[in-house]
């Protein structure tokens, strides 16, 4: 390699570079690190033996969500809400405890009354419901996904990580302090839902509008679950980082089917309903909807950008600072970036992901019907009506029906991350798991039911992580896949975090 020839071409894109930043009135901009500095990190004295014996215990309750809503092991959901009320005898004495929902009340809400009546509430967040676990998938489990075996330094099962580590984090701290009689200044919300894998309309959404009904204007803080703390889970960092949420996509799911003349299959038509609704999802998979750049994800790169390579820095300042409209060079060269990657691709626009398909029950028999189901995580502004529109102007074919059939939601409203709430948690998470890491706002790709009640006036600062260190990316595959399992240590560290940001609240 020419190392002169490799000098001047670092030259002139520095020089192109700066010229831009120039040309759109970044240059002048402070594009300095927003890391919080001097945060002493500290531990709190857990008894986590017994403590992560109690989780693994809660692993053994089959509280499952499955697509099919008439498929509901009540029997599961009251016998853990019997085993919490056991486990944690302060929390149950002193906390107000109430079972809601709708039409089916399987959902928790806890009311902890705060000392001043004048301070804002606060509310955190959390699901006691799993995905199911496949049977095909069973043999690739280590351990059996509902036995809450601890093994190797680790609680294994299914939702262990998603979510009860941390309905039993925030009890745990709880009883914690409930001994030690400490009492908040603020009144503390905990809820705890029964559906939040399928969408949390049941449950969330109905306490929501519960405490909306009650006269809540504003919560001080909202907290739910989202990313936990992964190093190299983020493109172009290698270190820890703990992300925070402050907004999140929507949520639509559409049916599309096809309902024609069947047969037998030794005299197919030119076109079969199979052949035809694959057609049409392949038309579709093709219509992708454009990438634009959200604002959220301006403030994740205003914290995250001073971090990464100071080659990139120039690239990242002009996304942080840059505006809706007119694209410029340097934040298309962001998408560009960006769209090479699964993860960051979806940040940037509403995305389209067929996940069922359904016809035939025989081998010589053509089916009458056809069905597929797409979900679509939405961006701002994309409509369950905008994407209907979009379905069916990309397949372009009056045989397919289009129908909704979630609970669709929009993309949420932003968090305020240069904000006393953001500034509390960041001083919490850093005490909890040292300086060595980087905190930035992020834009959830995914869901959680905090839209529930981010949706509302009451809760304008609403965010999003799950207060758990994995020790690499192979863990966070435990998101709804196999081995789903969280370290025992890193579970302790999850209730000091809860203990802490109880005290921090008090101050806040």
């Amino acid at each position: 390699m020419n190392t002169s020839n490799q000098g001047w071409k670092k030259y002139v894109l520095a020089t192109l570079l700066g010229a831009s930043l120039s040309a759109t009135g970044y240059a002048s901009q402070d594009f300095s690190s927003m890391q919080m500095q001097g945060i002493e990190q500290t531990s709190v004295d857990i008894d986590i033996d017994a403590a992560a014996k109690r989780l693994s215990r809660a692993v053994q309750f089959p509280t499952i969500s499955n697509q099919d809503r008439d498929d509901f092991d009540t029997q599961a959901f009251t016998d853990y809400h019997a085993y919490l009320a056991e486990s944690y005898p302060n929390v149950t004495k002193t906390l107000k405890r109430e079972v809601l929902g709708d039409p089916r009340p399987y959902s928790l809400l806890y009311t902890w009354q705060g000392t001043d009546p004048n301070a804002e509430p606060v509310l955190f967040y959390a699901h006691m419901d799993a995905v199911p676990v496949p049977e095909d998938s069973r043999d690739q489990w280590l351990q059996d996904p509902f036995a809450g075996v601890i093994a190797d330094g680790y609680i294994w099962g299914r939702g262990v990580l998603d979510d009860k580590c941390q309905v039993h984090g925030i009890l745990e701290a709880a009883e914690m302090k409930i001994k030690e009689g400490w009492r908040p200044k603020r009144t503390m919300y905990f809820v705890f839902g029964q559906d939040e894998e399928v969408g949390g309309p049941e449950g969330a959404r109905f306490i929501a509008e519960t405490l909306e009904k009650r006269g809540i204007k504003r919560f001080a803080y909202v907290m739910d679950e989202s990313a936990p703390l992964v190093p190299g889970l983020f493109p172009g960092i290698p270190g820890n980082t703990a992300l925070i949420g402050i907004a999140q996509k929507g949520y639509i799911s559409l049916e599309l089917a096809i309902n024609a003349v069947g047969g037998h299959s030794s005299q197919p038509p030119a076109e079969s309903n199979i052949g035809i609704l694959a057609k049409a999802i392949t038309k579709l998979e093709a219509a992708q909807f454009p990438y634009r750049i959200h604002p959220a994800v301006r403030s994740q790169y205003r914290y995250m950008g001073p971090e990464l390579p100071e080659a990139q820095q120039p690239m990242y300042k002009a996304v942080a600072f840059g505006k809706d409209g007119q694209m410029t060079d340097l934040e298309k060269q962001f998408i560009k970036a960006m769209a090479a990657n699964q993860v960051t691709r979806a940040m940037l626009h509403t995305t389209i992901a067929v996940t069922m398909f359904n016809a035939g029950t025989k081998d010589n028999v053509l089916p009458p019907s056809a069905t597929a189901v797409v979900n679509f995580r939405p961006m701002p502004g994309d409509t369950p009506e905008v994407i209907i529109k979009h379905v069916k102007e990309a397949i372009g074919d009056d045989r397919i029906t289009v129908r909704d059939i979630s609970a669709s939601t929009p993309a949420t409203a932003i968090a305020n991350p240069d904000s006393d709430a953001y500034r509390m948690l960041e001083k919490t998470i850093r005490q909890t798991w040292g300086n060595d890491l980087i905190v930035a706002p992020f834009f959830v790709i995914g869901g959680s039911d905090s839209k529930h009640f981010q949706a509302r006036p009451f809760a304008p600062d609403t965010f999003t992580i799950t207060a758990l260190q994995l020790e690499n990316t192979k863990e966070f595959e435990g998101f709804h896949g196999v081995n789903e399992r969280i370290l025992v240590d890193e579970y302790a560290k999850t209730i000091g975090f809860f203990y802490r940001i109880f005290e921090n609240l008090n101050a806040m």
